[in-house]
């Protein structure tokens, strides 16, 4: 369930878990379009200037493919950056803000998809005019493209990540050794969805049996996921003891090892 307080989205998970995220707002969204604006207008340029050195291509031709290109650049820049930089393209990275699912979810390609197909719809009838006055009005700050995928935009967490809390245990770290895929893990893992495992994990002994392995088997699921450790490494490990493995690689302090 998600419940709006100002500009922060509370989600609070079905065995009451409660997370924030915070809504990014009409500004800084505008100057993320801005910087998208400018590196797809760049390339369309570049390949207009690079068409014109053909002759023999008439100019309706040459206008029709242009007018295509920028089309295809616009939507194809948002899903391809969306998708491999964790709802980041480059304008948000900048801005540092974040594509993210509504209830607070891993992205999927379809949502993706839909909230950049729609981009032509939001921007009617001139620069975004249809997608603003949706989003000033919607409460969780969703253009037209957002609300048909089920997508916010959140400002990215600045703050560092906090240290594993203690408690983790003594035990060896079987993930530790294979230090390229634990490297790996460190760039994939969502800054948020860290933060969500690392409360988990803090609040652990307070939820009901049930609820405990549910939410630590649809956690350990989503970082399984992500990166794929050997099966020596991971067998052994109930869903819980993957995640504190998992944490300890996301919070070690600077020079552990």
């Amino acid at each position: 369930m998600a419940v709006l307080e100002t500009n922060q989205l509370e989600i609070e998970t079905g065995d009451g878990i409660t997370f924030s995220l915070q809504l990014a707002g009409p500004v800084s969204r505008f100057l993320a379009l801005m910087v998208d604006w400018s590196i797809v207008t760049t390339v369309v340029i570049l390949l207009s200037q690079a068409i014109a050195y053909f002759p023999f291509i008439a100019d309706d031709w040459k206008e029709a493919s242009m007018a295509i290109a920028y089309f295809l650049l616009q939507i194809g820049y948002g899903v391809l950056f969306e998708w491999r930089s964790g709802g980041q393209t480059i304008g948000k990275k900048v801005v540092g803000l974040r594509v993210a699912d509504v209830s607070g979810l891993r992205l999927s390609c379809s949502q993706i998809m839909i909230r950049n197909l729609l981009r032509t719809v939001d921007s009617l009838p001139v620069f975004y005019l249809l997608g603003g006055m949706v989003m000033i009005l919607n409460r969780r700050m969703q253009r037209l493209g957002d609300i048909a995928a089920g997508t916010i935009v959140v400002r990215v967490a600045t703050e560092p990540l906090p240290y594993l809390p203690p408690g983790g245990g003594t035990r060896v770290n079987s993930l530790k050794p294979y230090r390229a895929l634990a490297a790996r893990l460190r760039q994939k893992a969502n800054p948020e969805a860290a933060r969500y495992l690392l409360d988990a994990l803090r609040r652990r002994d307070a939820l009901e049996p049930a609820a405990r392995l549910a939410i630590f088997a649809e956690m350990a699921a989503e970082y399984r996921s992500l990166v794929e450790f050997p099966e020596e490494a991971t067998l052994p490990l109930t869903d819980e003891q993957y995640l504190w493995n998992v944490a300890e690689i996301l919070f070690q302090r600077p020079g552990s090892k």
